[in-house]
């Protein structure tokens, strides 16, 4: 027997319809991040906003590499870090130090990822407006599963996430 059919014969499915929405891309809309920071306060959940500053936005990732993957974003819209002016600057810092205190008292991850994808060749999904990922990180969150199923597995409902940390954010300042 060859090894596609070993594989195809043993291969169980795991139904994530919500996924369609960023495999087709998701319509234009003007930028995610300028609506957000714009849209009413009783919209949060559903938009999946935890916290905004008059410099900064922070937002749960909707496409998360893990559960607690949050974005955080300087309120003018820039598409690049170079474009940043220094007052901005230091206030998507204290947005990522925020960010990383509050999710390591809530969520105790044993590390982090932090950055910023820069243009759309460098995976930078939103690049007209400069944002940084910050990702908590376990050991034993990577798996075979991107590897040989192509799927990330999130261990947490954005619902449930967004819960966890939305009184964490409103408290902290």
């Amino acid at each position: 027997m060859s090894r596609e059919a070993t594989i195809g014969a043993s291969v169980d499915h795991l139904f994530a319809p919500w996924r369609m929405e960023y495999i087709k891309g998701i319509p234009e809309q003007g930028c995610l991040f300028c609506r957000m920071y714009d849209a009413p306060s009783d919209q949060d959940r559903q938009n999946l906003v935890l916290l905004r500053q008059p410099a900064t936005l922070v937002m749960l990732n909707k496409f998360p590499y893990n559960s607690g993957h949050l974005l955080v974003a300087p309120r003018r819209h820039v598409a690049n870090l170079t474009e940043v002016e220094p007052d901005e600057a230091n206030a998507l810092m204290a947005g990522v130090q925020l960010v990383l205190a509050i999710l390591g008292k809530e969520m105790s991850p044993e590390g982090f990822n932090v950055g910023a994808n820069l243009g759309r060749i460098a995976g930078a999904g939103i690049p007209g407006h400069v944002h940084m990922h910050v990702v908590p990180r376990w050991s034993g969150d990577t798996n075979f599963m991107p590897v040989i199923g192509e799927v990330k597995v999130v261990g947490e409902h954005l619902d449930r996430t967004w819960e966890s940390l939305y009184e964490a954010f409103q408290t902290a300042l």
